[in-house]
């Protein structure tokens, strides 16, 4: 559905092409303190003490196993009592995410708190209506990671995928009604452009299951291998080092009505007709009216040649479909 602009301002006149969806699936945390850069630095793959507040991170939270717990999209802002970071994280991970990391605090100068902010994900389908939002909005940040804070909330650039819009952004702010849009899109529609540019949220499910090069966070910016040490620091930079990482999330698509998008999230993968163990499992699912794509790891090799199927050798098939960056199986 189109979005309607409201008429309060002549800058919001009608944009054709132009989507919101309110997403309630992910929460915003802050953390501010002192001591809460050089803390976050201490805990995330990313590098903290270099964001600058014209750009935003991937980043993920890992176990002591090299396992992922969460994972952030988070920016710096300046708060009157110094710099600060706000994170995205899917919101069936945060409370507990929130909780751990309070863990570690200790003595350090560090407040971690559940911000009251509304995010949303806002797309444009044409250049024209991508140029009307950015004069509406004062200037949206183009290229993907890079923000725009002002009094219209902060942009933050999405990544895209090969069968990508003109441009999409998440939006954060005190009051998504103060978007001249009608935030009426569906969220799955959003998750699965997620999936389409190959950007994996841990959620629930997949907990303390999959590690960040396994999820392609060493290829789309998500881990620093220079910052220092973060738990599981050792296992994922001797393996990236190595250069054994054989498992990588690759891009699937099933037909309609197999399963609801959620309940297929950790569903395991295999090669059809096979009497073996599962090839790999379900990363992140979003549904469409032609099927759902999915985001799953498995070993690249092996997957690029297979005959895959979904939930079991004889269940629907899984056809792989082409990420928006290059994924190569390591064997040196």
């Amino acid at each position: 559905m189109s979005a309607n602009i409201h008429s309060a301002e002549p800058a919001t006149a009608f944009l054709e092409s132009v989507h919101c969806a309110q997403l309630p699936g992910l929460r915003v945390i802050q953390f501010r303190g002192a001591d809460a850069l050089g803390f976050l630095h201490g805990q995330l793959t990313q590098d903290v003490q270099g964001l600058t507040p014209d750009s935003a991170r991937l980043a993920a939270y890992c176990s002591a196993k090299g396992r992922m717990l969460a994972s952030l999209v988070m920016w710096r802002v300046q708060l009157d009592e110094g710099a600060a970071v706000r994170a995205l994280v899917d919101a069936s991970v945060a409370d507990s995410f929130v909780k751990r990391l309070r863990m570690f605090v200790l003595r350090a100068k560090v407040i971690i708190e559940d911000l009251d902010l509304h995010v949303s994900g806002i797309w444009a389908d044409t250049d024209a209506s991508r140029d009307a939002l950015d004069a509406w909005s004062g200037g949206l940040p183009a290229e993907a990671w890079q923000i725009t804070a002002g009094s219209r909330g902060v942009w933050i650039a999405a990544p895209r995928g090969t069968t990508a819009p003109a441009g999409r952004w998440w939006h954060v702010s005190t009051d998504f009604q103060a978007l001249p849009l009608d935030c009426e899109a569906d969220e799955q529609a959003w998750r699965q452009q997620d999936v389409l540019a190959g950007l994996p949220w841990v959620t629930q499910p997949l907990q303390d299951l999959v590690m960040p090069l396994v999820a392609n966070f060493d290829l789309i910016g998500g881990v620093s291998f220079t910052k220092g040490c973060y738990p599981g620091q050792e296992v994922v930079a001797r393996t990236h080092y190595l250069g054994k990482q054989k498992r990588r999330t690759l891009l699937g698509h099933v037909g309609p009505d197999t399963l609801c998008a959620q309940d297929m999230i950790g569903t395991d993968v295999y090669q059809a007709q096979s009497s073996g163990e599962p090839l790999g499992r379900i990363i992140n699912a979003a549904a469409g009216a032609a099927g759902a794509y999915l985001l799953f790891e498995a070993p690249v090799a092996v997957a690029l040649e297979a005959d895959l199927r979904l939930g079991a050798p004889d269940g629907p098939e899984l056809a792989v479909q082409p990420l928006p960056y290059s994924v190569v199986a390591e064997s040196r």
